[in-house]
């Protein structure tokens, strides 16, 4: 009887310490995970601001629209071609539904960036990841929030202090637009990044 109670002592520490064994590695396999998405979301990030930016100082609104619309989405192809995730960008109110629209996931963890920012939370530190099951399989899910810089102001800023000549351009390349009235600071969505594990 004795014996039997030593047996399953031993057997339920060695069960404890596999699954702390686990939990630790799992932990670690995280953490990893964490790290090497926010690096490539980082990129994404750095290489759109660094286009961006030279297009706007040299030519301005009118040419940062065009870059927004044809040379991010090739940097982002370029990025998912490279890793072999999607990596993209997405809103609540995108400029154009077809590419920036948030699937279920992706609205859930805007909605709850938009809450802590309300709270107080900077929100260029806002980031969010975890492993989803989905019926394709399971995935590392990562999303980082985007708040609207000075420089997007000019494009994303209130409509009526959008220029006629850029109004025109926004209403002819991108027709279901609702991607203004935002102010400096604001959450204008979220670089995400879908990993399948």
């Amino acid at each position: 009887m004795g014996n039997g109670r030593a047996f399953k002592s031993l057997c339920g520490l060695a069960f404890a310490l596999a699954s702390a064994g686990a939990a630790g590695q799992d932990g670690a396999d995280a953490r990893r995970l964490a790290e090497e998405t926010r690096k490539v979301a980082g990129d994404l990030v750095a290489q759109i601001r660094g286009e961006l930016t030279k297009e706007l100082e040299f030519s301005g609104p009118m040419r940062g629209v065009i870059v927004c619309k044809y040379t991010v989405p090739e940097i982002s192809s370029a990025m998912s071609r490279k890793t072999g995730w999607r990596v993209t960008r997405v809103a609540l109110r995108p400029r154009n539904p077809a590419l920036g629209s948030a699937d279920a996931w992706e609205q859930k963890v805007l909605l709850d960036f938009e809450r802590r920012a309300e709270r107080g939370e900077k929100p260029d530190g806002l980031e969010h990841g975890e492993v989803v099951a989905e019926p394709g399989g399971r995935y590392y899910r990562y999303m980082k929030a985007l708040p609207l810089g000075p420089l997007c102001v000019s494009c994303h800023g209130a409509p009526d202090k959008l220029t006629p000549n850029l109004k025109a351009l926004l209403e002819t390349e991108y027709p279901h637009d609702r991607a203004t009235g935002y102010a400096v600071g604001q959450i204008r969505g979220a670089v995400t990044i879908k990993r399948p594990l």
